[in-house]
């Protein structure tokens, strides 16, 4: 006889569930439970980030505005892509953050953003590439260069988006990696201290790769490179057959010490035919004396070095002795040292020492002492023979420094008063943000006068943006002359430029600087940082371009008797030429 089964009825195990407890998992089995979907997540293939993309298309529209000095095609896009980058970054942040606290949008609101977004950007990317164009060529036309070829745009987007994409792929691969780290973390800590750690340990080993690597071998190659250029010696530069220059016969430097730069200072002397002709009576042989890193063990020795050398060509018996104070490499504009000897028919002697090998920017970021030791050094040496001689027998002491030059210039005395009283006269062209004397002038000149061309009342200080300002002074002659062109990325850069509005881009603007030029957070900054790169390479006037200024500047400090203003006008166009 079969049995009948009777069905239970249901929900008959409800209580049952209630009373026996599900098994417990092990925190191993639940880290590894969420860990693993988000182990999974696409973050270097991952699509962009709607307010990251807005705030990078922004950003990318901004930095085609125009800053101090025109840029290069390549140098426009790696600006733009940069500053792309730092939008997509700032606006990523952001979006994150508010669906931290808001939770994520609705799938119909993205969906109509990105709409908006693919439709405004390329319009707004082609307004602004059209307006880039219009205002880099304004720029050019204002500082006297060759309109750009109009192609020069495609390049520039091109390098552009190359360099977007490759920060960003950076970006990815970095927070992979801090996925990762939190990943193996999550084993002995909850998430959140794990995510921090993971974050922690990224940022060290980044910040150690680019320290560590990047940086030092970029410092290390630059070395090696401004090592094996010192070595060399420029075309048509030849031993000097004069025993009044340094390297020459009889000379106490020998030759092969003096560095490419010096090498081409002493080598670079007009010739007695054309201080003649220019000066229209017969002229003296100048004296140019210079010790290389190699001439003296020591800054003082080799300073002491200069002086024995300036008693043996009998650089004291001039009527004029300028002590130059180079830039990083040790160079020194031949226009600066050629004006001099121009004007005063010869009767000069010109001095300097080199303290490096590196350009001035490697050496101000690297090791910014040396300029200032070697500074005080040569300086103090020359000052102190000099004020053994009679009063009346003394001959007139200058000084000239240019760029970081100019810094260790400043911080060998000290003060204004310091600067003022060191000299028959102080040139300094183009001085850099960190100068001390420089600020404190600035910061205290006249009420109402502008800060490129400020007013400081009570000492012989002049300030020009324009070196023909200098042929119409009245009064007593100044003693220190600062020229400093408004379009000088190396006097106008400084790190406030990040935060805060400069005080040189509110009020009335100096003639060379655009109207059009704005600051924007961030932007400008970078903007003025790639005006670096090339501030050399403009006409003179503009940018880090003085050269035939330095005519001006001596004839306001230190003219010779009978000087005028016709021949500052002859002399600039003479070495113009």
């Amino acid at each position: 006889m079969r049995r009948q089964v009777v069905a239970p009825p249901p929900g008959w195990l409800a209580p049952l569930r209630t009373r026996i407890p599900a098994p417990r998992r092990s925190s191993e089995q639940t880290s590894l439970a969420v860990v693993a979907p988000r182990s999974r997540r696409r973050i270097v293939l991952s699509g962009l980030s709607l307010t990251g993309a807005g705030f990078a298309a922004l950003f990318y529209c901004l930095s085609f505005t125009p800053s101090l000095l025109p840029r290069a095609w390549f140098l426009q896009g790696v600006v733009a892509g940069i500053t792309a980058a730092m939008g997509y970054a700032l606006g990523a942040t952001a979006g994150a953050l508010v669906r931290r606290f808001r939770g994520p949008f609705r799938s119909r609101t993205t969906l109509i953003a990105w709409g908006l977004l693919a439709v405004a950007v390329p319009v707004l990317v082609a307004v602004f590439l059209w307006l880039g164009t219009r205002w880099q060529r304004d720029l050019r036309v204002r500082l006297g260069m060759p309109p750009a070829p109009e192609y020069d745009v495609a390049r520039t987007v091109g390098i552009s988006l190359l360099t977007f994409g490759m920060l960003l792929l950076i970006a990815r691969l970095l927070r992979l990696a801090t996925y990762g780290c939190a990943w193996l973390f999550r084993r002995i800590a909850p998430d959140p201290a794990a995510y921090c750690a993971g974050t922690l340990v990224v940022a060290v080993l980044a910040y150690g790769a680019f320290d560590g690597l990047l940086v030092a071998n970029l410092f290390a190659m630059a070395d090696r490179s401004a090592a094996v250029e010192n070595s060399g010696t420029g075309n048509g530069v030849t031993v000097p057959s004069s025993a009044l220059r340094s390297g020459g016969p009889q000379s106490l430097v020998p030759w092969d010490t003096l560095g490419r730069q010096g090498r081409a200072f002493v080598a670079g002397v007009p010739t007695g035919e054309e201080l003649s002709k220019f000066a229209g009576r017969p002229a003296a042989e100048p004296i140019r004396v210079y010790a290389g890193l190699t001439s003296a063990d020591t800054l003082q020795e080799r300073a002491a070095l200069v002086v024995r050398e300036m008693e043996r060509t009998g650089a004291f018996d001039r009527a004029v002795v300028a002590v130059v104070t180079p830039t990083g490499t040790g160079w020194v504009d031949n226009r600066v040292t050629r004006s001099l000897e121009y004007m005063y028919a010869g009767d000069s002697a010109l001095v300097s020492m080199q303290y490096s090998y590196l350009p001035s920017f490697f050496a101000f970021m690297g090791n910014r002492s040396e300029v200032v030791d070697a500074a005080d050094a040569l300086i103090g040496a020359v000052r102190a023979r000099w004020a053994q001689l009679p009063p009346g027998d003394r001959p007139r002491l200058l000084l000239f420094g240019e760029s970081l030059g100019t810094y260790g210039m400043e911080k060998t005395f000290g003060t204004p008063e310091g600067l003022v009283d060191g000299a028959d006269g102080a040139l300094l062209l183009g001085p850099t943000f960190a100068n001390p004397t420089h600020r404190l002038l600035t910061e205290r000149r006249a009420p109402g006068s502008p800060i490129w061309d400020p007013t400081y009342p009570g000492l012989p200080v002049e300030f020009a943006d324009d070196a023909a300002e200098l042929r119409g002074l009245s009064g007593p002659r100044p003693k220190v002359v600062y020229l400093q062109n408004a379009t000088d990325p190396v006097v106008w850069w400084s790190w406030d430029l990040l935060w805060q509005k400069p005080t040189w881009l509110t009020g009335k603007r100096a003639p060379d600087v655009t109207p059009d030029m704005h600051w924007y957070p961030g932007i400008t900054f970078w903007q003025i940082t790639c005006d670096l790169v090339f501030s050399n390479k403009v006409p003179t006037g503009h940018g880090h371009s003085y050269k035939s200024a330095t005519v001006d500047g001596w004839a306001a400090i230190a003219p010779p008797p009978g000087w005028t203003f016709a021949d500052s006008v002859r002399l600039r166009a003479l070495l113009d030429g």
